[in-house]
Formats: C-alpha cells, sequence, structure tokens
C-alpha cells in the first residue's frame, strides 16, 4: 500500500504538471514591499494618533494587542489597506511567485482525500486567502482531476476577515458570479460561484464553517496573528508592553510589566528555558478548533509560514520599502509578523489528532515532486526569458538561504490516518511485510519501496 499510494501521488504530480500548463511567476522576495504615495499617506487616518491616546487613557497595552490594532482595525488598521499584496502592493507571498506551489498543495489535498478514504464531501477551507491566488491554482488541480474525485461534492470555503481583500479575492475566484449577505449577523458574508460551477462561501471566523469532511489550509496565517512577548527577569517571568516613550511624546517604546500579569502566569511553559518567549495564543485557540474538527469530522490541516520549534526567542519584526522596519515606528504603514512556534502549537493541538513536522518549505515541494514539474516545463520551454524566470521562481522557493529553510510545512491529521491496517485473520504475515501506515505526501519522500 505503501508503494501504490506513492505512484499515485506520483500520478497526480504528472496528470495535473502537464507541459501546456501556463505558469505564473515573479522574480520577487516573499515580503516584497512598496512605500505608500505622500497623498495616500496624508489621506489615510493616523493610527499613531489613535494609539497614543488609547495609551494615555489606559496605560500600557501588550504586544499583542498593540499587534491586532495595527493591523486589523476596521480604520486604520494595515490590513484594510487593499493593496498589500502582490507586485503593487507591500508584499509578494507564494502563490504570487508561482503558481507551481499552489498546484502542488492542489496535489497534497487530494493525496489525503485519498488516504482518508475518498469522502463524498471535500471541503476546501482557507484561512487568510490573501488576493485568492493559491485557491485558484488548487481549484485548478481540482478541475484537471475531477475524474480522480469521482462523485464527490467539492466545495470552497474563505475565513476573511477583510472586505477589502474578499472582494478581491471574489473578482479572481468567482468574477462577477457573488453577492454579499442582506444582513451583517449572517455567518457567511459572501456567496459566489467559480466559472466550473464550484460554490464559494466566506465567513470571518472559522467556528461559522459547516460541518464536515474538510482540508484547512493556512498559509501565511499564523504569522501574522498577535503574540505576546515575556522576558524572564529575577523576579521571574513578566509581560513585555508597548507604551508612549515620555522623552518623545510622538513615539512609542517597550517596556517590561513591573508585576505579573494574567498571561505570563498562564502562557509561560513551566520548564521554559528560554529568557524571551513570544507565544501566539489566538494561534493556539485556532489550532485546538482545527484539531477539534478533524478529530471528529475527519480532514486535514496543512500549515505553511515561517516559523520555529521552540527553539528561537525575539522574532517580532516590521517589513516596509524592501526592508525590515522598527515594528513601534510609523505603526499601520508596515507589515507585522513573528515566527510560528510549531512546538507551541503542536502542543495545543493535544493528542486528538496526529502532528507531522515542521519541516522546511524545501523538503516539501521537493517531496511532492516539484523537481519533476520543472523538469516538465523545462523540455517545453524554448524560449530564453521564460526559462530564466521559471528558474528564478524556483530558486527562491527553494533556495535555503531564500524561502527553501525559511519556511515551514506542519500538518494535523486524523489519528486513522496513520493507523496500521488491520491484519486479515487466519492468514500468516511475514513482519517484514506487515502492513503499515500510509505515507503522507510532502512529509514523505515521493519513491516506489
Amino acid at each position: 500500500m505503501r508503494a501504490f499510494l506513492c505512484l499515485k501521488t506520483q500520478q497526480l504530480v504528472i496528470r495535473v504538471l502537464s507541459p501546456s500548463a501556463a505558469v505564473r511567476w515573479g522574480a520577487a522576495q516573499s515580503r516584497f514591499l512598496c512605500s505608500s504615495s505622500p497623498e495616500e499617506s496624508k489621506s489615510r487616518p493616523s493610527m499613531l494618533r489613535h494609539l497614543t491616546t488609547k495609551l494615555k487613557a489606559t496605560g500600557p497595552i501588550t504586544v499583542a494587542e498593540y499587534m491586532r490594532e495595527v493591523l486589523t482595525n476596521p480604520v486604520t488598521g494595515y490590513y484594510v489597506r487593499n493593496n498589500m499584496l502582490g507586485p503593487d502592493g507591500d508584499f509578494i507571498t507564494s502563490p504570487e511567485i508561482s503558481q507551481i506551489f499552489g498546484e502542488l498543495l492542489g496535489v497534497w489535498i487530494i493525496s489525503e482525500w485519498m488516504g482518508a478514504g475518498r469522502p463524498k464531501q471535500l471541503q476546501l477551507v482557507e484561512l487568510g486567502p490573501g488576493k485568492g491566488s493559491l485557491a485558484g491554482d488548487v481549484l485548478r488541480v481540482l478541475s484537471q482531476l475531477r475524474s480522480v474525485l469521482g462523485e464527490a461534492s467539492v466545495s470552497l470555503h474563505l475565513v476573511e476577515v477583510s472586505p477589502a481583500l474578499s472582494l478581491l479575492q471574489a473578482q479572481n475566484l468567482t468574477r462577477s458570479c457573488s453577492q454579499e449577505a442582506d444582513s451583517e449577523d449572517e455567518p457567511v458574508y459572501r456567496r459566489g460561484e467559480t466559472a466550473a460551477g464550484l460554490p464559494v462561501s466566506w465567513y470571518r471566523r472559522l467556528d461559522d464553517v459547516p460541518a464536515g469532511f474538510s482540508i484547512f489550509v493556512a498559509h501565511e496565517f499564523f504569522d501574522a496573528l498577535p503574540i505576546h512577548k515575556f522576558q524572564r527577569t529575577q523576579k521571574g517571568w513578566r509581560e513585555v508592553m508597548v507604551d508612549i516613550d515620555p522623552d518623545k511624546p510622538d513615539k512609542l517604546r517597550f517596556v517590561v510589566a513591573p508585576s505579573p500579569t494574567l498571561a505570563s502566569s498562564t502562557l509561560v511553559q513551566a520548564d521554559e528555558r528560554r529568557d524571551h518567549v513570544e507565544v501566539c495564543a489566538e494561534g493556539g485557540v485556532i489550532v485546538q478548533q482545527l484539531s477539534k474538527r478533524i478529530t471528529e469530522e475527519g480532514g486535514a490541516a496543512l500549515i505553511a509560514d515561517y516559523g520555529h520549534d521552540g527553539t528561537k526567542t525575539d522574532t517580532f519584526r516590521g517589513f516596509k520599502g524592501h526592508q525590515l522596519h522598527d515594528v513601534l515606528s510609523s505603526p499601520g504603514s508596515a507589515d507585522l509578523t513573528a515566527d510560528v512556534d510549531f512546538s507551541y502549537l503542536r502542543r495545543m493541538a493535544g493528542g486528538g489528532v496526529a502532528c507531522l513536522g515542521p519541516v522546511s518549505q524545501r523538503t516539501f515541494l521537493k517531496n511532492m515532486g516539484i523537481d519533476t514539474r520543472m523538469q516538465v516545463l523545462l523540455r517545453s520551454c524554448v524560449d530564453p526569458t521564460t526559462r530564466k524566470q521559471l528558474i528564478s521562481s524556483y530558486d527562491m522557493l527553494t533556495n535555503p538561504i531564500k524561502m527553501g529553510e525559511r519556511f515551514h510545512f506542519f500538518s494535523l491529521l486524523h489519528h486513522s490516518r496513520l493507523a496500521k491496517p488491520k491484519k486479515t485473520e487466519g492468514l500468516k504475515l511475514d513482519k517484514k511485510k506487515s502492513p503499515a501506515p500510509l505515507p503522507v505526501a510532502g512529509f514523505t519522500e515521493l519513491s516506489i519501496s
């Protein structure tokens, strides 16, 4: 069975990655940033003014609250802007660099659907879908492999808090075939349909996505969730806060809380050895939700992000104008991010699901057959410029000093997915030939063994 599933996954890659497939690529970095025009900056409400007013009234705030305000405030938040993604925006992600990325994730989704026994329902759920590029590439793969899916009912569910981005996603995925809900209280605030007739629904919260067998995808989603920062002191763990600089009233600064906070008393592990820790409590809650749904309804989750396995300390940073940006300077004008602590996500997932990874993006994509895809495309490509761009996008995704080792993949699976097949009664099986768990694409090398 192991050899069979590996062969099946290889066949899926070959069927999807045909030489005639169009390729989208871009010679860009994962955080490709552009500055706003002076006119735009003048017209935008001041996040700094909003924060200083808040701090004067309430005192220092947590880093988590600071991130939440700066990124998602409905009036002045960074994500309210509608131009942060793509070449004309503030940063470019892997799906914008090359469609190969999304195609391989589409193969992974179908592989896991097959490994779960080919359920009659497949809900593809993406958290923070950006421009919809990744979802579009995945849907194209599902369309090309419609014969594999058979009579399975497929639907797309997007969890997106930004109205501006949801509109952009609708334009890219459904063209004009979408409409907003009549009431803001509706769980589904937008509905649409792709050109192929696939239903698409938008939600503000993961909880609103209907029950059912689902494959969840979160690409560069967890790194933007608010984090709490903690510092070890002689008096114990203290939370790092954001406050106004008393010497410069128009500047912000970090301060250490003089006494324990609820967060510092509950979120830091008793055996923690690091002196500085970042904890994304909101990310932990979401992983628990994913774990519960997978345990009860089946499915899997694939998380791809900047990250580490419980080894790093201070990773909170901003990006603006192609450079690292001071996280407290000009709040609202730059992207804020922190590496995902996969050891924390694993702990929060609990024992209800099996956790795989993290493995580097380079390892995952190579296991998924990106080299096979490149060979097919290069053999059919005669234009020197196109070949150069194609190789450049491959290098950006897999080079260890670029995105290859900076991004990692982590998966949550139902325990039955990795369970050994039951032995047939009455047969004497050689131990060397006893049933083995089916391999998981991306986390296992694609080869026939």
